[in-house]
Order: C-alpha cells, then structure tokens, then sequence
C-alpha cells in the first residue's frame, strides 16, 4: 500500500515452479537363385521315330573351375556370416568378448525393497547395468529384450525409484515407467516470501532442518552478480520436484538456477537485474491479483520520479513489515514507520538498497512493463478480498482509505 508518512494504515499480502535400441534390424534379403539345367542332348521334336542310340559326347567341367566357385561361395558364406553377427551383436549392450552375455531373467514382481537412482541421461545399456548391480534383474541382456519390446521404454525419467530385489525384467520396466514409485520431493515456494519463511517452507518439504539450510554459506552457491551475495530475493518461487538424496546447498542452487532462467527468459538485462527484482519484490509484496500487479508498478515508477506529492519518497507498508519480518497484519503502526532502517521507504526516498522478498514472475513482468497510467496512491480497500483501488491525487486516495478504514473497523484483529 502506497500512502503519506502521516497515514496509519497498510495493505499488505504476499502472493504465493531406456534406451529403446533403436534396432538397425539387419534386414538379410536373399534373392532366389533359379538353377536352370539343359539336358545334355535335345531330341528333334519334328522326328518322332527318330531313335539315336548314339547320344552327342558329353562336355567334361573343368574341375579347377569347380573348386574356384566353391571357394567364392565360402568366402560369400563366412562375410555374410560376420555381418549378420556384427548386426545382431549391436542389439544386445553387452556382448562383447570377454562380457557376461548371461541372458539369465527372474520371475515375478521380486521380494523387499531397494531404491535405484536412475542419472540424467542414462541409456538402456546403463539402466540395465544398474539394475544389475543392485541384484533387481538377473542380467543386462534380459532388461534389454524387454526394452526393446516395449515402446513406452523411451519414456523413463531420471530419478529415485522404489524397486524390488530379484525382479523379472518385464516387472522391473513397469516400475520405471509407473510414476507411483517414484520418489521425489516436491515442495511448492510461493511467491512473497522471505528467505527465513523460504527456508521453513523447503524444511518441511524435505525433512531437513532449518538450520541446515540457514548453514549454507551464500558464498559457495552461484548467484547472479545482481544478488550482491545475498539469497533475499533470489530464491525463485515455484513447485520444485527434488530428489530425495539433494541437500539443501542443492537444493539453494537449484532455485537460484530456477530464477536466472526466468530472468533470461524475460530478457532482464544483468545490469538492470537488481533493480527490476527490487522493484518486483515491492510489487510482489503490495499486490494480491495478478491484473493489479503492472498498476502498482506504475505507481512505484511514478513515486521514484518525485511526484510534488511524495517527493520521490514511495511510502510502502511492505518494507516495514521486511524490517519487522512480521506477517498477518494489514496496517503499520506510526513507531514503525519512523524506524530509521534503510528499508524504511518512509523515512528513506527511492528504492530500498535490496529485495524484499522473492517474486514470481508476473511481478517481474510488471516491473519491467508498468502500465501506463499517473496512478501515484492505491490502497486495497478490502484485503479480505483482495480489492485494490488506485488514484492520481490525495483527494482521490482518502476516498479509498475511508473504505479500507471500515474494514479495519469490522476487522479490528487484522489491522
């Protein structure tokens, strides 16, 4: 909520992201070989009584000849005999000389429970290769036939699974491509929130501690030049699905990888990066609906340039509550806003010197795009419902906070 320092009431609600084997089949065609014999002699059909007792002398074949065509024949016979093996060889991963070419296979859906990390691109032969070691199927060959007879195979993700011990090949795949077992971490970090609350939220999620998470020095996670080494404001909201073995410094980086992609993705250009995240965490923390959002930034834009009414300073009851750290309630009370912290945007004109929370991406949206408009107060007048109404001047705006003003006195545990 914008207002003038002499005002003593807020707005303020922050708004929560196997390898099918492409078998070259060798396809061997054959052509026929249509062997045609001629007799030896041809009896004149025009001569029906003619009886020659005395057929015409037989030619001899050379018998060199004979033994040359059965060497070529051979030779034919071994090279297609190797290229078929090259061909068939190519299906199954591990034949190769010297490997285990064991097609040996369990029964059933196996026995007890071990879990199998499957890696960021992993082939067939490898997820074979692992299953195998972790004694779920009984050899790489068998896991292979049944990757290449199923064509949902391709479909495997990477992950942590729930599989069995001593599982037949067929019952193994079926568990890879069954979401249901699955082990993940999903945990929702909505937009608004502090690091600390960030921190609670990702604890909770995860069955880590919060101090684990509050141990993770900044220094060894790679932040974006624009965070000055600090996490507020860069731990990108969104639904994350980590895996269950991540620790929490993993866990840190991928949220901050999360935001850099969001920011590329936007077109933010590095050196406006701080500024625009500040700007989006004030818009973040003031706004309830997305469609106020490019209003409110506007209103920030307007406040900054030194409107004769503000005087450059924007006056937002969400950078008190930042200092305080405290939720829950709508309005500021006139001690807090006299507090002397650089966050204080009553007592300090322009920006803060840093984001005060994490924001989504409809609030970095706004800030990079307010819309245009000589919006310089809004109050959200019912913050049961979220309605927010804006004005160009004073006049305006005690209108507005005359609602808001009954609210509080309908809701006086809220403000």
């Amino acid at each position: 909520m914008s207002q003038p320092p002499e005002d003593d009431w807020d707005e303020h609600d922050a708004r929560g992201v196997g390898a099918r084997f492409d078998d070259d089949v060798l396809g061997l065609r054959g052509a026929r070989h249509h062997d045609e014999s001629l007799a030896d002699h041809v009896l004149d059909p025009g001569d029906p009584d003619h009886h020659d007792h005395h057929p015409r002398p037989r030619h001899r074949r050379n018998p060199w000849l004979v033994v040359l065509a059965l060497g070529l024949a051979a030779v034919v016979v071994v090279v297609a005999g190797v290229y078929s093996f090259g061909s068939v060889r190519s299906l199954v991963p591990d034949l190769a000389a010297g490997d285990d070419v064991s097609t040996a296979d369990y029964e059933g859906d196996g026995s007890g429970e071990v879990m199998v990390e499957i890696p960021e691109g992993a082939a067939g032969a490898q997820i074979a290769e692992i299953l195998v070691q972790e004694d779920v199927v009984g050899s790489v060959a068998a896991f292979s036939a049944a990757l290449q007879a199923d064509p949902d195979s391709s479909a495997i993700q990477p992950g942590t699974y729930r599989m069995a011990n001593q599982m037949s090949s067929e019952a193994a795949l079926g568990r890879l491509l069954d979401p249901e077992f699955r082990e993940f971490s999903g945990v929702t970090v909505r937009e608004g929130l502090w690091v600390d609350e960030t921190f609670a939220v990702l604890a909770e999620g995860t069955g880590n501690e919060v101090a684990d998470y509050e141990a993770v020095d900044p220094a060894d996670l790679e932040l974006p030049a624009a965070a000055e080494g600090e996490l507020e404001g860069f731990l990108y909201p969104s639904t994350y699905d980590f895996d269950p073995d991540s620790t929490p410094a993993e866990q840190l980086q991928a949220m901050i990888d999360q935001g850099v992609q969001v920011y590329d993705d936007l077109g933010i250009p590095d050196e406006d990066l701080r500024e625009v995240v500040i700007k989006a965490s004030i818009v973040q923390g003031e706004g309830q609906f997305a469609e106020d959002l490019p209003r409110i930034a506007r209103v920030i834009e307007n406040r900054i340039e030194g409107n004769s009414e503000t005087n450059g300073f924007m006056q937002m009851d969400s950078t008190v509550h930042f200092i305080y750290q405290e939720r829950g309630r709508a309005g500021t009370t006139e001690e807090q806003r006299s507090n002397d912290s650089p966050y204080n945007t009553y007592v300090h004109p322009g920006l803060p010197p840093g984001p005060i929370n994490s924001p989504g991406e409809d609030a970095l949206r706004a800030a990079l795009e307010p819309e245009p408009g000589d919006w310089v107060y809004f109050v959200t007048v019912n913050p049961s419902t979220g309605e927010t109404k804006f004005a160009e001047t004073y006049q305006e705006h005690l209108a507005n906070q005359d609602e808001f003003l009954q609210w509080c006195e309908d809701n006086p545990d809220q403000c």
